[in-house]
């Protein structure tokens, strides 16, 4: 099994990113069938795996018990148990985790309700801008409180960052590939730091309705997880007059940066960029610029 992600973002132009500096270290798994963890202060979980695709749990706060659908692998199994806060309110949550195609895993996530003592599903967003359908390789981030989503399609990693509005978790930022021909972009833009760009991609965040507030072409190793707006790749232009179209695409424009205007990178489209410059007496300009084809 393997995560749904657009064909179109499986191109192997954009190459293999290394999974260490993609994915960040999400929480331990027990390779136990059965775990034992403090839910809060005063209250023990108990959770045993039934070898039947399910997991039984429950707390000393009562006798009763729950019988929950647990992550497994093509064989039926390979469950590994955990815990963690992936709701961000002070309750250790039950995880369990399996290994899809040799380099996913797959997890659901039980979250804790204080109320009632049980455990409730955590469900997983959906959308055509989501990377990984489902949740893999989750890891949340008590400092942003996000929970990011990692998995591999192809040669290339994905990552999507999701975060709560009340108790519903939401897509908050995602990435997809940037088809940009270098050398031929070399000639328009100098890119700063261009050796440690690694692969560009476009991040966009996204508010709880879905509505997109920004995009940026960024590094595809480095997930933007602070709740700050986005920057995107800063370059310089190269050429005495580059034209600054309003769409991508078009052919006619009175626009134009000139030789050293700084720019930042936001979006890719067929061969063209979109840019933002700051103008000292106007303020930013957005526009697109066409990247010239490979000599």
């Amino acid at each position: 099994m393997t995560p749904h992600t657009p064909a179109s973002r499986r191109c192997a132009a954009y190459g293999m990113l290394i999974a260490a500096g993609m994915l960040l270290a999400p929480p331990a798994l027990a390779d136990d069938s059965e775990i034992r963890f403090e839910v809060t202060a005063g209250v023990i979980a108990h959770a045993r795996l039934t070898g039947e695709g399910t997991v039984e749990v429950g707390t000393d706060r009562s006798s009763a018990r729950q019988l929950l659908p647990a992550a497994t692998d093509e064989e039926d199994g390979g469950t590994r148990l955990g815990h963690a806060d992936y709701n961000f309110d002070g309750y250790q949550d039950l995880a369990t985790s399996a290994t899809l195609g040799q380099v996913n895993e797959s997890f659901t996530v039980y979250l804790y309700q204080p109320d009632s003592g049980r455990f409730r599903a955590l469900a997983a967003p959906t959308g055509p801008e989501i990377s990984c359908e489902g949740l893999w390789t989750l890891s949340p981030d008590p400092a942003s409180r996000t929970l990011s989503s990692s998995c591999r399609s192809g040669p290339m990693w994905y990552s999507d960052v999701y975060r709560y509005q009340g108790d519903r978790l939401y897509l908050y930022r995602s990435m997809r590939g940037a088809l940009v021909e270098t050398s031929g972009m070399s000639r328009v833009l100098s890119l700063d730091s261009a050796e440690d760009m690694g692969i560009l991609v476009v991040w966009s965040t996204w508010d709880a309705s879905g509505k997109r507030l920004e995009r940026a072409l960024w590094n595809a190793f480095d997930p933007p997880l602070a709740d700050v707006p986005m920057k995107g790749w800063g370059a310089s232009v190269v050429p005495a007059r580059l034209p600054l179209y309003s769409r991508a695409g078009d052919t006619a424009t009175r626009r134009y940066l000139v030789e050293g205007d700084r720019v930042e990178l936001l979006d890719e489209a067929d061969g063209w960029l979109q840019v933002r410059y700051l103008n000292p007496a106007r303020g930013p300009i957005l526009g697109w610029v066409k990247v010239p084809d490979p000599e």
